[in-house]
């Protein structure tokens, strides 16, 4: 939680600087990102457009508006979703007997280029902002990400995701429940 507190505070400094956008295949150049992962890689390329298009989720760009490119270079994305997940995975709360709507940050990465420089952490944080005011429209209990490995997994630890005991297609699931991102946002306008 300090984490997150002391990245809220670098990030409150920069938050002018920093926005993202709707992925637009007209505007962005998806071929040209790169940040080390294949996966990561192919989807931004080959079906971020397409997910948005059929309503899967929606994919959030970070771009470098200095670069007069007819297409704008991706430095930084993040995919956001909504699903539902066994009750029984909230074992210490009083949920209803149905499943239970969380919200999921299926995507996150950064270019090669920028990695090193924060951007990742910057690019949760806007992630979780942005789910944050979803909640005024939509109701969700948690955050969740599926870990594409062992450094996606300290990454969002270091964060305080915790673990949810359960794999999504192999991959370990995390959660954030949602009244923690609303205190660290509370905290963070008070600043």
């Amino acid at each position: 939680k300090q984490r997150i507190n002391k990245s809220l505070k670098k990030y409150k400094k920069k938050r002018i600087l920093i926005y993202f956008v709707e992925l637009k295949k007209t505007i962005h150049d998806r071929k040209s990102f790169d940040c080390g992962k294949k996966e990561l890689n192919d989807f931004i390329k080959t079906k971020g457009v397409r997910h948005m298009e059929q309503g899967i989720s929606k994919t959030f760009v970070l771009i470098d508006d200095e670069i007069s490119k007819a297409k704008k270079p991706i430095l930084a994305f993040y995919t956001i979703t909504s699903q539902t997940i066994s009750r029984e995975l909230f074992k210490k709360q009083n949920y209803p007997h149905y499943p239970i709507p969380v919200f999921l940050i299926a995507q996150l990465a950064v270019d090669k280029t920028q990695q090193g420089n924060g951007i990742g952490e910057v690019t949760l944080i806007k992630a979780l902002e942005h789910l944050l005011q979803t909640r005024k429209y939509m109701e969700a209990v948690a955050v969740t990400v599926d870990c594409l490995n062992n450094n996606a997994e300290k990454f969002y630890k270091k964060y305080g995701f915790q673990d949810l005991n359960t794999l999504q297609s192999g991959r370990k699931r995390l959660h954030l429940p949602m009244k923690s991102v609303e205190n660290l946002f509370k905290n963070f306008d008070k600043d």
